[in-house]
């Protein structure tokens, strides 16, 4: 532990010795500079300056650099020996050095000491938390219990982030959370959909900036905020990497590879994985009815999922000078799936068995995705001045075949439907951004502009059997063509300074929408839009404009304590399938139906945080407050037809509800007492008022939620990690369904091998097999009470062998040491 805190007991040693020069005030001189990284040019956070008199050793002073590798330090005139210091990297000295007035000593370039590396390799199994004007990050280190597992499996360890039994991503308990890759909308992140994530290794991500109040330079979509995930790529010459293998049951196999070839002149890097993984699940509804043909039916289901999935991402970065760089980079990811599940329902009229039938429904899916980046990077100098343009074209492609059968099983087994459902998903995206940095003494402006232009179509059909017949054919009311564009332009601008211990950040985004619709179906619209509504039209092309400012305020306390605050505005758009207005359906009794007269919801959030930094102990909590306006709620209601054996159809559709607001609380605690423990807690309370109504149903509801993790590393003899991570749900609520709390545990072993060039893992996912959403459902005309389970426990077996590269550089790498802006370990 003590390793890590080289920088601050080398500022409390010199505030110990240093000793006030005396005499007039205007005799003083100050010394300024920068330290960076010698090859990188990464500014070097709490490194230290230190002056000492070349006549009397005993007389020490100096400081410490800042978020930008600055520092300045006060002192007299005179001869002085001096030295630049940072944890695991070489010292710079300079001795018998004579000033007489304030000096700017320029860049002061640090390089890396292997020796002292080697001593501090626990740093990349620690997962560290820096704390910004507008975000939290958490840069990965060692998390044994994701070893093996995909992004999706990662960003669950992290604190105010929580991941679903079906793999929706929330932050804060808000599900309306934006998801970016490098700072970008990304085919790697799914297009809005966390699909993607699932098959993406966590092996690949660097770090995670959780973004509550992001500045004017993000885009403003997201209600609860950002997360932006960094994926690795070494910043160490020569030729170096891992690869990591896996094997479990249910059947879980792969391979991710991460390599990277890097010279003076440029950086070749590679991230490959294939996944091979049986995903079994299941779930049970007991559902009762005010109308129909039956009054309760009970319905058993199993799910088996089976994914193929390869990608990867192969970039090139040229270095023309040592301060500007050109990188290209592709990606490419091919994923096919089946599912099949098997569907047992029983029916009941009066609590008299009447009926049960068995419901196969075996899909098959294809899924394609290809994006090419470039990236072009100019630094100007070394305090920060820079410029930054990005252009990315992505292509999607997704294609889904799935074959439906039920039939009787009591009192005969007679064929009851008979359905082959062909969907086709195509989606282009084009993005262009760039972005500006101008220092101006200790303040900074920044300004930019982004276009990002989205089409996706959506082809759908759905063959029926016909009973009188006995064939197959087409369902015209729900066979369709959907396009959909949404078209988003926005230039922004931001100021940033620090006033002594205050800084603050401010700027203003403004952004146009543009969404566009267009149906294209032999059916009659006019009885499509008579469903929907008089007012809605199914071609439509809205265009909204819209003004984002944000404001982000620090004020340090101490060195060690500071206090925050947030505002900002968001949006969140309405995605395709809220808006497609032909109906598609989970089953024969339940269809989802899109609502083209969806519009944009516009949220004002205010954000108050507090940080306090101990010896072994961190400690970042803070309250926040969100009001929604035109808010996204999923509502159900009965369609007035049955299916051919009596049964009441239901439908659910989003719509526009008038307010929400969400009130909340959140602290976590990182405690690291030892080298051999290291603890992690976080909780988060939140509470949402919902107001609204929708068709005469009034469906305002309130609601108290919470979620809590536990996470402990405990470093056992013969040198064995073991990982233990506990994370609660608290049950929610909203206008019709009540979901109870939700508990499960992860549990991981790993030992280091081949001269700690290799690791052995194992680890165990849900290890209770208690990771089940449990629901109940009430309404005027029926209830459901329902149990789903995604996945059940999964136990994974890893091996990591890494060559040319040290343990350490799981984590930072060359990015520094331990600690970043008012930033302390987390136990990975």
């Amino acid at each position: 532990m003590k390793k890590f805190l080289v920088p601050l007991m080398a500022l409390l040693s010199l505030t110990g010795q240093a000793q006030r020069p005396q005499g007039p005030t205007d005799r003083n001189i100050t010394l300024t500079g920068t330290i960076v990284d010698r090859d990188t040019g990464t500014p070097l956070e709490y490194a230290t300056f230190v002056l000492q008199k070349a006549d009397d050793p005993s007389v020490v002073t100096g400081g410490i650099t800042d978020l930008e590798g600055k520092f300045s330090v006060e002192t007299t005139p005179g001869i002085y020996n001096i030295r630049a210091e940072y944890i695991s990297y070489t010292t710079y000295t300079q001795d018998n050095q004579r000033y007489i007035r304030s000096t700017d000593l320029g860049v002061i370039r640090l390089g890396l000491n292997v020796e002292e590396l080697e001593a501090v390799e626990v740093v990349g199994e620690r997962t560290t938390v820096e704390v910004r004007l507008d975000k939290k990050i958490y840069n990965i280190g060692k998390d044994i219990t994701t070893s093996g597992g995909t992004v999706s499996d990662a960003l669950n360890n992290v604190p105010s982030v929580a991941v679903d039994v079906e793999g929706n991503i929330s932050l804060r308990g808000n599900e309306n959370v934006r998801i970016l890759i490098n700072g970008r909308p990304s085919a790697l992140a799914g297009f809005g959909s966390t699909d993607a994530l699932q098959q993406l290794p966590a092996e690949a991500i660097e770090k995670v900036e959780v973004i509550t109040s992001p500045s004017a330079r993000y885009d403003a979509e997201g209600t609860a905020g950002i997360l932006n995930i960094i994926l690795k790529r070494e910043k160490t010459l020569g030729f170096n990497g891992s690869v990591n293998t896996f094997i479990g049951y249910p059947t879980n196999s792969g391979l991710t590879a991460n390599v990277n070839l890097r010279s003076d002149k440029f950086n070749l890097f590679n991230t490959t994985g294939f996944r091979y993984r049986d995903a079994p699940g299941n779930a049970f509804f007991d559902n009762t009815y005010t109308s129909g043909s039956f009054d309760r039916i009970i319905e058993d289901r199993d799910t088996k999922r089976l994914n193929r999935s390869f990608n990867t991402n192969l970039g090139l970065e040229y270095f023309f000078t040592e301060r500007s760089s050109l990188t290209g980079s592709f990606f490419w990811r091919f994923s096919r799936d089946r599912d099949l599940t098997e569907n047992a329902t029983q029916r009941f009229d009066q609590a008299v068995l009447q009926s049960r039938t068995l419901r196969e429904e075996d899909q098959e899916e294809d899924d394609k995705s290809y994006q090419f980046s470039l990236n072009y990077r100019n630094n100007f100098n070394d305090e920060g001045h820079e410029l930054t343009a990005d252009l990315q074209y992505s292509i999607d492609g997704e294609t889904s075949v799935a074959l439906i059968e039920e039939r009787n099983t009591l009192p005969d087994d007679r064929l009851l439907a008979l359905e082959n459902v062909d969907q086709t998903q195509d989606q282009k995206e084009f993005l262009f951004q760039a972005d500006y940095v101008l220092p101006i003494g200790e303040a900074q402006f920044e300004a930019g502009l982004r276009s990002n232009l989205e089409q996706q179509i959506t082809d759908y059909r759905l063959d029926s059997l016909d009973q009188a017949s006995g064939n197959l054919v087409i369902n015209e009311q729900l066979t369709n063509i959907f396009t959909f564009d949404q078209n988003v332009h926005a230039v922004y601008t931001q100021y940033g300074n620090k006033l002594g211990k205050f800084s603050f950040l401010t700027g203003l985004r403004l952004e146009y929408t543009q969404l566009k619709g267009k149906v294209d179906t032999e059916f009659d619209l006019s009885e499509l839009e008579d469903l929907l509504g008089e007012d809605v039209d199914l071609n439509f092309d809205k265009d909204f404009v819209g003004l984002f400012p944000t404001v982000n305020l620090i004020y340090e306390l101490t060195d060690t304590e500071n206090i925050s605050l947030g505002y900002n505005r968001r949006i969140n758009r309405p995605r395709s399938w809220f808006i497609n207005p032909f109906p598609s359906r989970s089953s024969r009794t339940n269809i989802f139906q899109g609502n083209p007269d969806l519009d944009p919801a516009f949220a004002n959030a205010f954000d108050l945080g507090y940080l306090k930094r101990w010896d072994k102990l961190t400690l970042t909590s803070s309250v926040y407050y969100q009001l929604e306006s035109g808010a996204f709620e999923r509502v159900q209601e009965p369609t007035g037809e049955t299916t051919t054996d009596g049964i009441e159809i239901v439908r659910s559709i989003p719509i526009n509800l008038s307010t929400n607001q969400r009130y909340g609380a959140e602290a976590a605690v990182l405690y690291n007492p030892t080298r051999w423990l290291r603890i992690n807690s976080s909780f988060n309370f939140f509470r949402f008022v919902t107001e609204g109504e929708f068709n005469g149903v009034d469906y305002g509801a309130e609601n108290n939620s919470w979620f809590a993790r536990f996470s402990s590393k405990v470093t056992l003899p013969a040198k064995i990690d073991w990982q233990t991570n506990a994370f609660y749900q608290g049950p929610n609520q909203n206008a019709q369904t009540k979901t109870e709390g939700i508990f499960s545990v992860n549990l991981a072993f790993s030992k280091d091998i081949m001269k700690d060039n290799g690791t052995i893992l194992f680890n165990v996912s849900d290890l209770f097999n208690s990771r089940k959403r449990r629901s109940f459902t009430q309404t005027d005309f029926f209830t459901s009470d329902s149990e789903f389970q995604w996945r059940v426990r999964t136990i994974t077996f890893s091996f990591i062998y890494r060559f040319n590269e040290a343990k350490k550089r799981n984590g930072r790498g060359r990015q520094g040491g331990d600690y970043d802006e008012e930033g302390g370990e987390f136990s990975g």
